[in-house]
Parts: structure tokens; C-alpha cells; sequence
């Protein structure tokens, strides 16, 4: 019998194999200073490009004091135990309404974290019997939540409507043929990583010839999209026929937790069996109330969501002036594509932090396939004009470096101790041919 620890050591993942040479730069980097698009990192002033603090809630003086006061009254403790159980209170309650109001739908259950809160949710709604379809890019909460289905799932080609269908009735005949079940449909109101909607408006006018419930999670769209700020869904008119909406309150709230809407007896139904949240701890009342002024602001200050957009446009339309790459965003999210590989990319994301202070989020293989490098820019209301000029200057520098070969490398740096010397030997090294 093998040691399941010696197992796991023999192989840390397509990832974990960098850990040592990655950690502390790369992978778990230490952002300080207060939460804004300028912080530090290793004792260096950063633009900073990837926090989900899209409307700037996060150190607004009114949140920062309502946060303060509630954490003064109530202690993080407050409530002790499971809703179910002992956890409940009047603002628990009192949040729901107000989100399932502000997303116009009847009822609205609070989960404690988004992932964890997919996850479950998924568990809580499906049996064996029913067949999920959901599109390829959806985030790994929902595809982790797809492995806990026992039933069928059918994938569909990310945003393709022809595909849709074609799952649609794949799925459609194997609930006739067993005579049980029925179908949920799964999509993003935002895909995190390439900035584009789903085609929520195609998927719903796909109810006219398919019996299906949508679930949708739109934690990238709530508070950025719609004219409320209510979503996605709101976005394209079809707010009404999305049966389940699902976000998160970690980007446009910047706080910690989520909920579902949806109709009063399927959202009781989810309040009565969401494992999740039934054998959890209640969300601390210091978050409730935080989360109750985040809510208010977001409703009453479209201010926040009007510069937010202004900062994105501005950066996205500089990239494409510049000759970038950005996919087909149409949301504040905004990719960069490039080519090259791992190392390539290490070195220019180092020549980017260390001269020209940009802090930017980088995907590599194995996330995206080889020779691909991605750079995800979040946008926040809190960015300025100069942090997008000095931003677009540095992308365009680097940028041209990496065309020319310039970053090319054998291996990952190692950056156990970094320093600004040994930066420049690595920037001033021999490059392979």
C-alpha cells in the first residue's frame, strides 16, 4: 500500500511544480498599503490592475465606518451557529429582501461564500435524474459543482447558441427517455477571463422550444452591467427570464459572501437544503452589516458605475490603439493577449513590476495552452488618467521587448530573493537563441 503523502509529493500539479522558484512573486504575492489602484508590493508603488474592487467600495469612507461601527457593536462572532440553528437575525433577513428587490425577484438566500455557494447550490438543486447544460468557459465553482452531479451533463461551445440547442435536445430526449427529470441550464452573466457576456438573451428566447431553468452567475456583471447596476440580465432585457441569479459579493461589493435570487418557493426550497449554509456558520454580522451599506451605495451612486466604465473604455480603447489584442470584451474586464512562453512571461511580468511599477494578474500554460500569455487588467472607479497613460506606455515597451526576443529565458527565475540587483542580472543575462 503506497503512502498518500508520499503520492502527493511525487507530483504538487501543473502548477505547485513552480512553487518554489514562484512563491512570494509570482504565485502569492503580498500586496500592501491601503486597498486602491496604487499599493505597494516589496516595498515598491504599484498601479495595481488586479483587484475585483471594481466601483471602489472598498476603502469608501461611509463602508470603511459602517464596517468599523458593526464590528464595534457586534464582534465577529455574532451570530453564533447555522442559520438553520441559531444563526438568523433581523439584518441576515433584511439583506435578502433587499437584494431580491434591487434583482427583481421574489426571495433571495444569503451563502457564505461564492465558490462554496455554487458549489452547493448546484448539489441542492440537481438529482440523478436531471441533466445539466452549461457553457464550456464556466468558472471552476461551477464546474466543481458539476462534479457532484450524479445525473448527465452536456457541455456547450462557449457562447455558441447553435451548440446550445444542440445539447439542448440531447438533453431534452434523454429526460423523455427516462421519464424523469428535467434540465438546468448554466451560464455567466460575465466570463472573468475574457471579458465577454453570455448570451443570456439567446439562451432565454431558446425557452419558446426547450423546457429548462437558467441558472446564472453573474458575479462579474452585478454592480458593472445594467442600468441600476443590477446585472447581466438587466444588460439584455431578459432579467425577468432568468430563473436563478447567483453572485458574489467579492467584486463590486468588495466584501466577502454571496446570494442566490430567485422565486419565494424555489429560494425556500434552497433554504432548507443548501448543505453549504446548513452546516455552516452564519455570516458574521459585522459582514451583513457592511454588506447592507455596500448595497445602498451601489443602488444610490451610479456615479461609481459611471467611472468605472469611463476608466475601462479609455484603457481598452488605448490597447487597441497601441496594437493590443483585447478579444471581444464588451464588459469592464479587459484581457491582453500575447504570445510567448511561461518563462518569457515571468520575465516580462518582473519588467513590469520593477521598472515600470504595473502590477498586473498574468495566465500562463497550463490554464491557456502553450505559447499563450494572457494578461487580465480589472479596472476600478477608483483608477486614474495617469495610471492608464503610465499603463499603456508600459505595455507598449515591454510588449515590443518580447517581440524581439528579449525575454526569452530557459527556465522560470527563481525569486526566493529577489532584489533589484538580482533583477537586473536577469534582465542582463545571455538570452538562448
Amino acid at each position: 500500500m503506497a503512502d498518500i503523502f508520499e503520492h502527493l509529493l511525487k507530483n504538487y500539479g501543473p502548477i505547485g511544480q513552480h512553487r518554489k522558484r514562484a512563491h512570494g512573486y509570482f504565485a502569492f504575492p503580498k500586496l500592501e498599503g491601503e486597498i486602491s489602484s496604487r499599493m505597494k508590493f516589496r516595498g515598491k508603488d504599484m498601479i495595481v490592475w488586479s483587484l475585483n474592487n471594481y466601483l471602489g467600495l472598498a476603502n469608501h469612507p461611509e463602508v470603511r465606518k459602517a464596517d468599523t461601527e458593526a464590528t464595534a457593536k457586534y464582534g465577529l462572532a455574532l451570530p453564533m451557529g447555522a442559520r438553520m440553528m441559531s444563526g438568523n437575525s433581523d439584518l441576515h433577513e433584511k439583506l435578502e429582501r433587499e437584494l431580491a428587490e434591487f434583482e427583481k425577484k421574489e426571495d433571495c438566500i444569503l451563502l457564505n461564500y461564492g465558490y462554496q455557494g455554487m458549489v452547493s447550490l448546484i448539489d441542492s438543486l440537481c438529482s440523478r435524474h436531471d441533466v445539466i447544460v452549461y457553457d464550456a468557459e464556466s468558472h471552476a465553482c461551477i464546474i466543481d459543482g458539476l462534479r457532484l452531479h450524479p445525473g448527465h451533463r452536456f457541455v456547450f461551445k462557449h457562447n455558441d447558441m447553435e451548440d446550445c440547442e444542440k445539447q439542448l435536445q440531447r438533453a431534452t430526449a434523454l429526460i423523455e427517455k427516462q421519464n424523469a427529470g428535467g434540465i438546468l441550464v448554466i451560464s455567466e452573466g460575465v466570463f472573468g477571463m475574457a471579458g465577454d457576456q453570455g448570451k443570456l438573451k439567446e439562451i432565454t428566447a431558446l425557452k419558446k422550444k426547450y423546457e429548462f431553468r437558467l441558472l446564472v452567475d453573474d458575479a462579474h456583471g452585478f454592480g458593472t452591467l445594467g442600468k441600476t447596476g443590477a446585472g447581466a440580465g438587466e444588460e439584455q432585457g431578459c432579467q425577468n427570464q432568468i430563473d436563478l441569479y447567483f453572485s458574489t459579493f467579492a467584486k463590486s461589493m468588495a466584501s466577502i459572501g454571496a446570494f442566490v435570487a430567485g422565486p419565494h418557493e424555489i429560494i425556500d426550497y434552497i433554504r432548507y437544503n443548501i448543505r453549504s449554509q446548513i452546516f455552516a456558520k452564519s455570516l458574521p454580522m459585522p459582514l451583513v452589516v457592511g454588506n447592507l451599506k455596500r448595497l445602498e451605495l451601489l443602488r444610490h451612486h451610479p456615479e461609481f458605475k459611471e467611472k468605472l466604465w469611463s476608466n475601462a473604455l479609455k484603457l481598452q480603447k488605448g490597447l487597441k490603439e497601441n496594437g493590443f489584442d483585447i478579444g471581444s470584451t464588451n464588459s469592464v474586464v479587459t484581457p491582453v493577449y500575447m504570445k510567448g512562453d511561461v518563462p518569457e512571461a515571468t520575465e516580462m511580468v518582473m519588467d513590469l513590476r520593477e521598472n515600470y511599477g504595473v502590477f498586473a494578474s498574468i495566465i500562463v500554460y497550463p490554464v491557456i495552452p502553450k505559447g499563450h500569455i494572457i494578461y487580465r487588467l480589472i479596472p476600478s472607479a477608483v483608477h486614474t488618467d495617469e495610471d492608464i497613460a503610465l499603463t499603456l506606455k508600459a505595455f507598449s515597451e515591454t510588449k515590443k521587448k518580447l517581440d524581439a526576443g528579449k525575454y526569452k529565458a530557459d527556465a522560470i527565475p527563481d525569486m526566493a530573493d529577489v532584489s533589484g540587483k538580482r533583477f537586473d542580472y536577469i534582465l542582463s543575462k545571455p538570452k538562448n537563441k
